[in-house]
């Protein structure tokens, strides 16, 4: 890749992009560094249009055990808290805001920011027994990352309450049973039962792709009538677009789909 990371690795495979969390000493725990990265591959990927999804995983035995500790009691000492964002860096990109796929492919332990972080991807896949949790009340901190939100819409507002305002460790198989990723497998078969999925988008046209995912996303303060008024002039242009007729011909022709359509270049300003 042309950027250089220290904190993550960034492979292109096929048409996925691979982003690691790469501090398998450290359990793979976060910091200002592991944030930033993580936004500039977003940010690679989106751009690449041979990136179709984007698989983010982690090294070693775990996908994130948390913030990183090493300024012990001060950990989360320091911000302003006039400021609404966490953050004194420039505004950092998250997988939701990136136009392609991204799945979570969550190998082992995941906890706090660790949790909330793969809840802002599209999809989530975990190792059965892997250990999770939303574990801040029980450091005395709070959810962040939007989990408040995202987490009852994934799992419902029982299992949201429950995990929560506890902060308890559960496990991969429970985080399955209770939607919070979609399948939970074995620890060595979770990334690839990701690629095996990031695959697949080939088969899709990437504009679509795109404005089904911005609607979806935009859809979690949407009313009904709004979407219908805004996927209404977007199906619309889709329709007349090349990408349409390709959709058409390739599966009346029993072919791959050639798709011209580029998410860089030719998103629809009415969006």
């Amino acid at each position: 890749s042309a950027m250089s990371y220290e904190q993550i690795l960034y492979e292109l495979s096929d048409t996925t992009a691979v982003v690691t969390i790469n501090r398998p000493d450290k359990m793979n725990t976060w910091n200002a560094d592991v944030a930033s990265e993580l936004s500039q591959a977003l940010g690679q990927a989106n751009m690449d249009d041979k990136v179709r999804a984007v698989v983010i995983t982690g090294a070693g035995r775990a996908f994130c055990a948390g913030a990183d500790l090493e300024r012990g009691e001060e950990t989360f000492a320091g911000r302003d808290e006039k400021k609404s964002s966490n953050s004194e860096t420039p505004a950092l990109l998250y997988p939701y805001q990136i136009d392609k796929p991204v799945i979570a492919a969550i190998n082992g332990a995941a906890v706090g920011v660790g949790m909330t972080y793969p809840m802002l991807c599209d999809i989530r896949y975990g190792a059965e027994d892997a250990k999770m949790g939303f574990v801040f009340t029980r450091r005395g901190m709070m959810p962040e990352l939007a989990a408040h939100v995202l987490v009852q819409r994934v799992a419902g507002f029982s299992n949201a309450s429950d995990l929560l305002l506890s902060g308890r460790i559960f496990r991969g198989a429970e985080a399955a049973q209770m939607g919070i990723v979609s399948e939970a497998l074995p620890a060595d078969q979770v990334l690839d039962r990701a690629l095996a999925h990031a695959a697949e988008y080939r088969l899709t046209a990437p504009v679509s792709v795109a404005i089904t995912k911005r609607l979806l996303w935009q859809g979690l303060s949407n009313s009904v009538p709004e979407m219908l008024a805004k996927e209404g002039p977007l199906f619309a242009w889709v329709g007349n677009q090349e990408d349409a007729k390709e959709g058409i011909l390739s599966f009346v022709e029993k072919r791959e789909p050639a798709w011209h359509l580029s998410v860089a270049r030719d998103m629809p300003d009415i969006l």
